[in-house]
């Protein structure tokens, strides 16, 4: 018996076509072709207010067996390995762009909304999804663990024109990176063939997953960020590859020791984004691009795998599911868990609001489908149609909103792009500034700059033009400087430039952030 099955599969390997290099050209073609139109649709997007992530779900969605493409794809198990991975480069990127200054202060109303924030909303939501829908207990529990997570990437795609309070911003910013840990251990574990466990187990669980997951993403933070900047790679491409390999390790190293992978590879990216680590905008750069790649291919991916003529039956419940989920337990869990911290209510109606899904509901909804729980092609489609309709509902609406509430904070300055380059022989570094649009450096003497000894500005570049300044040359917008410093003084010198790009010549005596003197003092060491 076991020699013709075997046989019958070595016939089925024969009779499948080979691969050959026409079907690369083939699948290269379709892949630049889904990217340059993935490109466009960013553009059309920031204009209308859409996040772009819509566009990647239609442009699957076309691609698939009910449009044009009439590709039939049905592999939820491949879906939610690429999902994860892709998911993995997303939040790295979010952490390498998480600046530590702007989330400390809000780190203590974040870490409520990613815990018991998420705990209000999955029960508010599941028992909406079942009494109006009527849903069992355990499909009721997995969707409202799964559309308990919000999406960074979304919210500020259509937020990134209104410069929103430092609060606001932070809080918004690490709930999204610390809330994915949580959400996907509940919905692995009401995914689980048998009973659920225990409430009290979960929370063991979660709690133990949560830090040793925070550990091992702090400890190879640390250790990374201490490595690149102490050994002087031979070329400056290398950077970008160490930082993203790194931050992948983290997350490695934490699901490995069954720990949450996710907010040890977020923790892990923000250390190193803070670190001040060289050629600092071209690993941005890198891992901007590999971010947008990710979130393109996933959610093509996604729109493949959804069949639109099966979700006929599923948007009403959908749509009620939404409206607790929007209405109710979003709003619920933001007053419970800001209003002690004291957060103006006008804070707490954008968060509410701002609560926008993306990436991660979807690819979560595909767990139950691999792990074969009953009902789980529903639960996708539900979580598919809420996620695009509530999208569409929230996201052209939110600059309105902040409006609305008078959050915009357009007096805000521009930050500065500090590029560092180490001089090893010489125990030095060699930082590149360029002075944006908005920034209160412009109009300021380099005299003015107030460098600490041992930090000096040995050129300017203007409008194509290279010169040696002289101590009263006046610097102007789209000015880019060449500013070497010492190892010792090398923090000092770059958090004297930002200090005054943010407050102009004054900055030390009237304040950047609301405190004179102090920064002043450090800057002239």
């Amino acid at each position: 018996m076991d020699e013709c099955v075997g046989a019958s599969r070595a016939c089925a390997r024969e009779r499948e076509p080979p691969l050959t290099v026409h079907h690369l050209n083939q699948l290269l073609l379709v892949c630049s072709i889904v990217l340059l139109v993935a490109v466009a649709a960013v553009r059309i997007s920031s204009r209308s207010g859409l996040p772009s992530l819509l566009v990647y779900l239609g442009i699957g969605v076309l691609m698939g067996q009910d449009g044009i493409g009439d590709i039939r794809f049905d592999n939820a198990e491949l879906t939610q390995v690429i999902g994860y991975a892709a998911l993995v480069v997303i939040l790295a990127e979010g952490g390498l762009g998480t600046k530590w200054t702007q989330i400390r202060p809000a780190l203590p109303a974040a870490s409520a909304l990613a815990l018991v924030g998420v705990a209000v909303s999955v029960g508010v939501t599941a028992a909406g999804a079942h009494y109006l829908v009527g849903l069992e207990w355990r499909q009721a529990l997995i969707i409202g663990a799964v559309v308990s997570s919000t999406d960074a990437a979304a919210v500020f795609s259509v937020l990134r024109r209104i410069p929103l309070p430092a609060l606001v911003t932070g809080t918004l910013e690490a709930e999204s990176g610390f809330n994915d840990a949580p959400v996907v251990i509940l919905v692995v574990a009401f995914s689980r063939t048998g009973p659920v466990e225990h409430w009290y187990v979960l929370i063991g669980e979660i709690a133990l997953e949560l830090v040793i997951g925070a550990a091992i993403g702090l400890a190879v933070g640390w250790a990374g960020a201490w490595g690149l900047r102490h050994v002087a790679l031979p070329a400056s491409g290398l950077y970008p590859i160490a930082v993203l390999a790194i931050a992948v390790a983290a997350y490695a190293g934490g699901a490995l020791a069954h720990g949450s992978g996710f907010l040890g590879v977020y923790l892990a990216s923000m250390v190193l984004g803070n670190a001040k680590l060289p050629h600092w905008p071209a690993t941005r750069g890198f891992a901007d691009g590999l971010g947008w790649i990710a979130q393109i291919g996933m959610f093509v991916l996604l729109g493949l795998l959804v069949t639109p003529h099966e979700l006929g039956d599923d948007v009403v419940p959908a749509l009620l599911i939404g409206l607790v989920l929007t209405m109710v337990a979003r709003p619920l869990s933001v007053v419970l868990c800001l209003t002690p911290f004291r957060v103006p209510w006008q804070e707490q109606a954008l968060m509410s609001w701002a609560g926008l899904r993306g990436a991660v509901p979807i690819i979560l909804a595909t767990i139950p489908m691999v792990s074969g729980i009953e009902g789980s092609l529903r639960v996708f489609n539900i979580v598919f149609v809420l996620v695009v309709v509530y999208t569409l509902v929230q996201g052209p609406t939110l600059p309105w909103l902040a409006r609305t509430l008078e959050l915009g904070d357009e007096s805000e300055a521009t930050d500065l792009g500090i590029e560092s380059a180490p001089l090893e022989r010489l125990r030095g570094h060699l930082l590149s500034v360029v002075v944006p649009k908005g920034s209160r450096m412009h109009g300021v003497e380099i005299n003015e700059l107030r460098l600490p000894a041992g930090a000096a500005v040995t050129l300017v570049v203007r409008e194509g033009t290279s010169f040696v300044p002289a101590p009263t040359t006046v610097l102007r917008r789209g000015d880019e400087l060449l500013v070497v410093a010492t190892d010792p003084v090398r923090d000092a010198a770059e958090a004297r430039l930002r200090a005054v790009g943010r407050g102009g010549k004054l900055a030390g005596w009237l304040g950047t952030g609301g405190r004179g003197g102090g920064e002043g003092r450090t800057a002239h060491g």
